[in-house]
């Protein structure tokens, strides 16, 4: 990945944040948080994934408000961002820190599961 690439996607993940925080009024994408961006080579694709807080159904809820505001985010892109071409954003759930705490958890079981060594 280049330098290019990498800034883009770190000035693309300031703004989305910025942009749900002060100007998103969808109540589904409140608890929303940008964890990463991945641009492709050619820039006219970028992978979001979003963490939300809450149960599943509502974690479902704000990806579907994301996606519903995937127009009104690319439009404030293009406004913010001095770049010819914006990319066309695709948001994705991010498991990562839930797939983490379930590792975490499985770990702490095995810890406790074993017998006591006798001295």
């Amino acid at each position: 990945m280049s330098r290019r690439t990498q800034r883009i996607e770190d000035l693309i993940r300031a703004e989305l944040a910025d942009l749900l925080l002060r100007d998103l009024h969808d109540p589904r994408v409140k608890l929303a948080t940008i964890s990463s961006v991945s641009v492709s080579p050619d820039l006219r694709h970028a992978r979001v994934l979003v963490s939300v807080l809450g149960d599943e159904r509502q974690r479902e809820e704000g990806i579907e408000g994301l996606r519903h505001a995937r127009g009104f985010l690319r439009t404030q892109l293009s406004h913010r961002l001095r770049l010819r071409l914006v990319p066309d954003l695709a948001f994705e759930l991010d498991r990562g820190a839930e797939y983490s705490q379930r590792i975490d958890d499985l770990l702490h079981g095995l810890e406790s599961d074993e017998p006591s060594k006798p001295s």
